[in-house]
């Protein structure tokens, strides 16, 4: 039995990267990106996929990095579709990527949790987890200098996640604190940018829950859920035990070029396995 391991966390290694090329140039870019979906995402789901013509001096036509999120779909996917015609009457060079992972993406990181809902309800169905919030509440804020601050309130705020998937009777908890400071306005202006802060730090600690799981694929569309380790011990009823993820400490790295944008101004490395 195939058993093959997905994880909530950005894709960096060159296995799980495709490369495409000898797209003709008779067809548009939003059609390949179409074609291009249905047939890779039936072996996957995908983290990314993009489209873009050649260089300039190169043969008109268009090329294509595909990613997924596992090296054996990835794998899979090569093989079946290397020097076929697929979409187009000639064929498409389908190769796995042998690029070297920059040095400041090595260790990977967390996916998003609009990614983490993309990923579990493709693999697991809408009912197969559940958020749930334990604690979110606010957190007393640095004190703000009244003469720098001219009229701006800090705001903090703390919470806790639990991610449940109760066909597999697997819970885990995240946790996040974030803080911002934002100009006196009026109340209605005031309560949306409160309403937003929430829905980050729940997004937050959401997402760093699912870090936590692995999804186990068994095939025939069975899957197990189990998880990295047990964190529970790390959490805490009362915020004063969160873990504190701040927008300016994370600047540094979420202002990390995302995957696809590596790709986006450099030409694709032919290189291959």
């Amino acid at each position: 039995m195939e058993v093959d391991l997905l994880e909530f966390w950005v894709p960096v290694e060159s296995n799980k990267t495709l490369f495409v090329w000898n797209i003709t140039p008779d067809l548009t870019e939003a059609h390949i990106y179409e074609r291009l979906d249905a047939v890779f995402s039936s072996y996957g789901p995908l983290y990314l996929l993009k489209v873009r013509p050649n260089a300039p001096l190169s043969t008109p036509g268009f090329n294509a990095i595909i990613k997924f999120y596992s090296a054996a779909q990835a794998g899979k996917a090569q093989q079946n579709t290397d020097r076929q015609a697929l979409f187009q009457t000639t064929p498409l060079t389908v190769r796995l990527s042998s690029k070297q992972t920059p040095h400041f993406l090595l260790g990977s990181r967390p996916l998003t949790y609009a990614r983490c809902v993309e990923l579990a309800n493709h693999c697991l169905g809408f009912n197969g987890w559940t958020c749930d919030i334990i604690t979110l509440k606010e957190l007393p804020a640095e004190d703000v200098d009244e003469d720098e601050a001219g009229g701006r309130v800090g705001v903090k705020l703390g919470c806790v996640v639990q991610i449940s998937f109760p066909h597999h009777g697997v819970t885990t908890r995240g946790a996040a604190v974030v803080e911002d400071v934002f100009e006196r306005e009026g109340p209605e202006m005031m309560l949306q940018k409160r309403r937003t802060l929430h829905k980050l730090v729940r997004d937050k600690a959401a997402a760093q829950a699912f870090s936590t799981v692995v999804l186990v694929l068994l095939g025939e569309g069975k899957v197990m859920v189990e998880l990295r380790c047990s964190a529970e011990h790390l959490f805490l009823e009362e915020p004063e035990g969160l873990i504190q993820v701040h927008d300016r400490d994370q600047e540094q790295v979420e202002n990390l070029p995302a995957d696809e944008d590596l790709w986006e101004n450099e030409d694709l490395d032919l290189s291959v396995w």
